[in-house]
């Protein structure tokens, strides 16, 4: 359910998504929404790592030049990426230019690809932990994280994974559809 043009802004939806046009498209049309493809979920984790510290407005701002920088997010073509990628993801004013985040996109593409080379694909492992099925929120918290994410969390650090604490493995599951979070009163419930 998407509300139409002209009563966007009055349905009722998560508090955090009134107010501003572009978070209000994020929530209605993407933010909870199951996500399967395993080449969007490693998107998604890989700007919640750059998320880190900052707020989500701030990278979904960023979206578009994040994708133009990492070759929209092809995990076969970031895991190519050498240090002349870094110096020039470095110098690029429309991400977010920390080389700790960039690093560990690219050594998370590597990751990726090691997994789809041993057979393992992606979305199976990430809706592995709730046997495919979104788990729901109460609708009335948002936790910062659950002894669900802490164990996605250790898992992915097991792996490799930089940028995947806790609280960032929440804040994606949330985007992804892997818990639904929306509150009681959001028309996306």
């Amino acid at each position: 359910m998407t509300p139409t043009d002209t009563d966007a802004s009055s349905c009722p939806r998560c508090a955090w998504a009134q107010g501003d046009p572009l978070m209000q498209a994020y929530h209605d049309t993407e933010w909870g929404v199951p996500q399967h493809d395993p080449r969007m979920l490693w998107e998604m984790l890989m700007l919640e790592g750059f998320q880190a510290g900052l707020s989500w407005i701030t990278i979904l701002r960023k979206r578009e030049a994040f994708r133009a920088a990492f070759t929209h997010f092809d995990p076969v073509r970031v895991a190519a990426f050498d240090e002349r990628d870094v110096e020039r993801l470095m110098g690029d004013a429309g991400i977010v230019r920390a080389r700790a985040k960039i690093e560990a996109t690219i050594n998370g593409a590597r990751i990726y690809c090691a997994m789809q080379d041993q057979g393992e694909d992606f979305a199976r492992f990430c809706w592995g932990f709730t046997d495919g099925k979104p788990v729901l929120g109460d609708g009335r918290t948002l936790p910062a994280s659950t002894p669900l994410s802490e164990t996605i969390s250790k898992e992915l650090k097991r792996r490799g994974f930089k940028f995947v604490g806790p609280t960032i493995t929440y804040a994606w599951m949330q985007a992804v559809g892997i818990v639904d979070d929306h509150s009681l009163a959001c028309f996306r419930r």
